[in-house]
């Protein structure tokens, strides 16, 4: 059985806050960037700026995200539900420029974190960057789904410097294509500071979801093929200063990944000189694991981006909240990105009757409260014929992961001596491994009745 060891974080728990100071929250996603593809996780690309805010807080070791794949794991992180509890079955990438995901995305009843904040707590609640949950029409937009102000794009990639998906508008200023041109990491940076910049003004506590598309690849366009292609879109400057990597496609990430990482210690600056940072959330993860075709690592781990080993599905993350969470620390616990939306909820000072959610707040870890060594977790991707992708399953209970890959079969590892999952163990534990896939398709079956029920 795992052990879970947390240092103490807190020096005033959360639970002692007066509603009026309820914390600001800065919610950072990142966008393919596996945990190979963090400095202080070990890469070779510096990040400094991303690894300051485990330096001024705490870093995770285990933590996961609720899907492999982009669209859920996005649907996980704002509603705290499965995927598979998404009325459209979110469980693969929705595709811009497919006829059938043109309607599909985050649906009326679905309830986020953001519409929680904002009408329940009070918050000025924004997304800028990427959106990825609709794009068929204004419902499906983040403005009709809690967030105030949204500047960004819908679909799951775009052109770094033209703003478009191919040459297809795709840049919103709430629900108005906009046209822009410039770098989208650097765009998406100077709105957040101007965000941030604007908050002394308001009398209310804030929730930022910076939801950056670096380092994923970009959306351009062939003339001669006439049709969107996939590029890695670097700036000059930011090669310059990875020349020391020399495989090309792992250069080129590496300098969109330190972009990323400039505007986040940008972010953090303007924290700092506005007299926010003390009263300020941080968090930064990824949405999921990354992908080698296009330079990503999620080396030691086993398994990429859409797959469901960890290297799929186990992901950086890094908080700090001062003179809150303790300098330095490191968690072992293993928790989820599902239980983001209880958290903010309870800090925020919304305990009762929140929406059905299958995460658990991180408070009690955060107050240095023992961690649940028995916790369960489903995943579950869906079949996509575009991206050539079929359907996995893996379930987590305890240090024991229960796995069904569709090229290499099924799977039980046991977590605590075999991170890296090397050792198969369904011969030598045959009853472990059958009550962990009983239980993977009882949970899957229940999730998708609440999905098929609800409105």
């Amino acid at each position: 059985m795992l052990r879970f060891i947390l240092i103490s974080l807190f020096l005033v728990p959360a639970s002692l806050l007066a509603a009026d100071e309820a914390p600001n929250i800065l919610l950072i996603f990142s966008d393919d960037q596996g945990v190979n593809d963090v400095g202080s996780y070990g890469s070779e690309i510096p990040t400094p700026n991303i690894d300051r805010i485990g330096e001024e807080g705490i870093r995770f070791t285990q933590f996961y995200s609720a899907s492999s794949i982009c669209t859920p794991s996005r649907f996980g992180l704002l509603t705290g539900q499965n995927p598979l509890r998404s009325k459209d079955a979110l469980l693969s990438a929705l595709m811009f420029m497919a006829d059938e995901d043109k309607e599909r995305g985050l649906q009326p009843h679905e309830t986020t974190i953001a519409e929680i904040l904002r009408d329940r707590a009070g918050y000025d609640t924004a997304l800028i960057g990427k959106w990825h949950l609709g794009h068929g029409g204004d419902a499906l937009l983040p403005l009709n789904h809690g967030f105030e102000t949204f500047i960004g794009h819908t679909g799951g990639c775009i052109d770094f410097f033209t703003m478009t998906y191919g040459i297809i508008p795709d840049w919103y200023h709430g629900s108005q294509h906009v046209s822009e041109n410039g770098y989208a990491t650097e765009l998406i940076t100077e709105e957040a500071i101007d965000y941030l910049s604007a908050q002394q003004e308001r009398e209310k506590p804030f929730f930022l979801y910076l939801a950056y598309n670096a380092p994923h690849f970009g959306k351009g366009y062939s003339p001669s093929e006439k049709k969107p292609v996939n590029l890695m879109q670097a700036q000059g400057a930011e090669l310059k200063r990875v020349d020391f990597i020399e495989d090309k496609i792992r250069r080129e990430f590496a300098a969109m990944t330190v972009s990323l990482d400039d505007g986040i210690g940008k972010v953090l600056d303007c924290l700092q000189e506005e007299g926010l940072e003390e009263n300020t959330w941080v968090i930064f993860l990824t949405d999921h694991g990354g992908d080698p075709t296009y330079g990503g690592s999620n080396l030691p781990l086993r398994g990429d981006k859409a797959t469901l080993f960890e290297g799929g599905i186990k992901v950086p993350c890094l908080m700090k909240w001062p003179n809150r969470i303790k300098p330095g620390s490191v968690s072992d616990d293993v928790l989820v990105s599902l239980d983001l939306f209880p958290s903010f909820c309870e800090v925020a000072g919304v305990n009762e009757e929140l929406p059905v959610h299958d995460g658990t707040s991180l408070v009690d870890v955060l107050e240095n409260q023992p961690g649940d060594s028995s916790r369960r977790f489903l995943w579950q991707t869906g079949s996509h014929a575009e991206l050539g992708r079929k359907s996995w399953i893996a379930y987590r209970d305890g240090s024991l992961k229960y796995l069904n890959s569709p090229k290499e079969g099924e799977f039980l590892f046991n977590l605590s001596d075999d991170p890296n999952e090397t050792k198969d163990l369904k011969t030598d534990s045959p009853e472990e491994f059958l009550r962990l896939k009983e239980a993977a398709l009882f949970t899957a079956r229940e999730y998708q009745r609440y999905a098929e029920e609800s409105e």
